[in-house]
């Protein structure tokens, strides 16, 4: 049977509007199933709800003003798709480069399986190239 969509839609925004950003490790157990899976998760990662912790602790580590804007959210049956952008200042390491003190920006879709109205599996789809561009690290050259 389907999730309730309105339900799902919100647990999903939450994630990325308050948990993530405000490094609430103590609300990841009532969002994420135990046995998730993370398919984009970083080489090392662990899955379930110690991925996510350990997510969050990095990105806030590397951002001091980590937020995200949320462009769309769209829901059918158990799966969530949002839309979002990550924002902040980088002031720790990120992908092996230190701070820069930088503010970024970057464009990001996240893709959630609901199950018992937890997160079950997920999967993101980021430009880290745009990120690592706004750093000053990778240059492109112009044609």
């Amino acid at each position: 049977m389907p999730e309730d969509l309105d339900r799902i839609k919100a647990t999903a925004r939450r994630i990325w509007e308050e948990i993530i950003p405000r490094a609430d490790v103590a609300a990841v157990p009532r969002v994420m199933h135990p046995d998730s899976i993370d398919h984009s998760a970083r080489p090392g990662e662990p899955q379930g709800i110690a991925g996510l912790v350990g997510a969050i602790h990095w990105l806030n580590s590397a951002f001091s003003d980590l937020r995200f804007e949320i462009h769309h959210v769209i829901a059918e049956g158990d799966t969530v798709a949002v839309h979002c952008s990550l924002m902040g200042t980088h002031t720790g390491n990120l992908m092996g480069v230190a701070a820069t003190n930088r503010a970024i920006v970057t464009p990001m879709v996240q893709l959630l399986r609901f199950h018992d109205g937890k997160v079950a599996e997920h999967w993101a789809i980021h430009d880290d190239l745009a990120t690592l561009r706004q750093l000053g690290v990778h240059q492109v050259p112009v044609a």
